[in-house]
């Protein structure tokens, strides 16, 4: 008769295997150090402001310091490939938005990265809607004003843009196409460049989302036409929606999530989900992100894959209407 205590011990033996897996204890340890924030846009924007409001709070709750990487460039697609390939081991994270995500596998065939499979979304923190704005000097008080000149305009009208394949940019393209004008897409590498060029009136007119906008228009820098939300912005009370004015179409935003590398071990993304979460029903935080323009979302991991998947499929078919290729 067989030693009932091997018989246990046996039995027993692959569950101890499982819990002493590589993967498991990584998760269980999670964090064990300072995870790292990458952002695609430089210091003092606001998906910057946007990366430090949470991180500071995530870190709270992760009880490690999380790390603000700032890697400007390319419309966020620098950052976005930096955590792409790194390592899957919940430390290096990134905040995605709908330009490097959702608009760029669409609008460029050698995309170096691919945001489907190799990211994986962890949370959904903010949306920002865009305005169209015009230098202060420009002659247009309104919408309709800028439209009516821009279609007298046999050369056309130049838009800022924060790079080639941005919300902004289709944003113009769509504009034009509807209203009946001809846009000249002026794109700049550096979202300072662009606000510089834009206030000095060296270019016409600009989406630029609410977070960036508000405190321009308020200093009286740059002034706001029109916004892309579906109600008025409450920063800009004064200012009416495109919808409002005639175009309903014109409804895009910029939406800011939390990623990891898509491998990821599950049980840390559920952890980072969770936190992040958490972090979002802080009043301190959320009142300092609607200070800054932003509109508080919170949403975890479900909710994320699935804006995720309905924005690329909606992106997708608004670059190829425009024809759009970046490569």
């Amino acid at each position: 008769m067989p030693d009932r205590r091997l018989v246990l011990s046996s039995l027993c033996l692959p569950v101890v295997l499982s819990l002493s897996s590589p993967a498991w204890s990584q998760a269980a340890a999670y964090p064990d150090r300072a995870p790292r924030l990458v952002v695609g846009f430089p210091p003092g924007t606001g998906p910057d402001v946007v990366a430090r409001t949470v991180g500071q709070r995530l870190g709270e709750l992760l009880k490690q310091s999380v790390v603000i990487d700032n890697r400007a460039g390319a419309g966020g697609q620098i950052a976005a490939q930096a955590v792409a390939k790194s390592a899957a081991d919940g430390y290096t994270l990134l905040l995605g938005e709908v330009g490097s995500i959702a608009i760029a596998p669409a609008a460029y065939g050698k995309l170096p990265y691919q945001p489907a499979r190799e990211l994986a979304p962890i949370a959904e923190l903010v949306r920002s809607d865009f305005v169209l704005v015009v230098p202060p000097a420009s002659p247009a008080r309104d919408l309709k004003g800028l439209l009516d000149s821009a279609r007298a305009a046999p050369a056309g009208v130049n838009f800022a843009t924060f790079g080639a394949g941005t919300p902004g940019h289709f944003g113009a393209v769509v504009l034009a196409e509807q209203a009946g004008f001809k846009v000249e897409p002026v794109h700049y590498r550096a979202t300072g460049d662009a606000l510089t060029a834009l206030i000095a009136g060296d270019v016409q007119a600009a989406f630029v989302s609410t977070a960036l906008a508000v405190p321009q228009i308020k200093a009286g820098k740059l002034r706001a036409l029109a916004t892309t939300a579906g109600t008025r912005a409450p920063q800009l009370p004064e200012v009416p929606t495109f919808a409002e004015a005639g175009w309903p179409r014109i409804d895009f935003t910029a939406w800011f999530m939390l990623f990891a590398p898509a491998d990821a071990p599950p049980a840390v993304l559920d952890t980072l989900s969770r936190q992040a979460v958490a972090a979002m029903q802080t009043p301190e935080l959320r009142q300092k992100l609607q200070d800054a323009g932003f509109t508080l979302v919170g949403g975890g991991r479900a909710e994320a894959e699935k804006r995720v998947r309905s924005e690329t499929e909606r992106w997708a078919a608004i670059v190829k209407a425009t024809g759009f290729k970046g490569d």
